[in-house]
């Protein structure tokens, strides 16, 4: 089972954004309040919340495609729900560790690790009822695209930065996330924020394989910040997609 949230922040996207492997897919979409961005995203991480803890409860390892990475703090909520005290394990071209106050563009898309390490937490971790995790209980995978003040904490905090060849992971279940970009750019067309310099198509997904073998993943969540495909680029996506959620 795949659970779809069909969303970049508080956009609802088009389906054919995300071209799934197989027909057993749920999405989670609902009618969003007025208010702002926070408050519309919190009420509709809610309900991801609860059906990644109904997963779990169920016997089920969740399985999570959105289109931005926030959604990573809901699945980690759901998990939490359910009694799963997961690591995370955090695939990226980009840091996602700005605060509030540290990002210079506003972007909240660059912000949710961050989050889940407990900063802001009045934005979505309380709503959701999501605990902070320890630093040292987070692996931030590739992230070559830093902005200062990003590089800065992480020089400075107990997050362990590895490439995707070299993964050193915490111990206990694991909250597996991947942002796609973390591919280079030359290998995975369309994507709403490339970087180049990084690892390749292959690389990464034998990474994820690898990680997945342990057995320890208590959930799998990707995140597809990319534009709406134009001709091949549908397929390198479909492909990608079923290699990352039938490994």
């Amino acid at each position: 089972m795949i659970t779809l949230v069909p969303y970049h922040q508080d956009e609802r996207l088009p389906d054919s954004s995300f071209p799934l492997p197989g027909p057993d897919v749920v999405p989670v979409t609902r009618d969003l309040p007025e208010g702002g961005v926070w408050e519309r995203v919190a009420a509709l991480f809610e309900l991801v919340s609860a059906e990644v803890a109904d997963q779990v409860a169920g016997g089920t390892r969740p399985t999570v495609v959105s289109g931005d990475c926030l959604t990573s703090e809901a699945v980690l909520a759901g998990l939490q729900r359910a009694g799963v005290d997961a690591a995370v394990v955090w695939f990226d071209a980009h840091g996602d560790i700005h605060t509030v106050e540290s990002s210079t563009s506003g972007y909240i898309g660059g912000m949710p690790l961050r989050q889940i390490l407990g900063a802001d937490t009045g934005l979505l971790a309380d709503p959701l009822g999501l605990r902070p995790l320890p630093e040292d209980r987070a692996v931030l995978v590739d992230a070559r695209d830093l902005d200062p003040a990003e590089a800065e904490f992480l020089a400075s905090s107990r997050v362990r930065h590895c490439p995707v060849d070299d993964v050193a992971l915490p111990d206990g279940p694991l909250l597996l996330h991947i942002d796609v970009d973390v591919i280079d750019k030359e290998d995975l067309p369309g994507l709403k924020f490339p970087v180049g310099g990084g690892p390749s198509y292959d690389a990464v997904v034998a990474s994820v394989r690898r990680i997945l073998a342990t057995g320890r993943v208590a959930a799998l969540d990707v995140a597809c910040p990319w534009h709406l495909p134009e001709g091949d680029d549908d397929a390198v996506r479909a492909r990608l997609l079923r290699d990352l959620l039938t490994a």
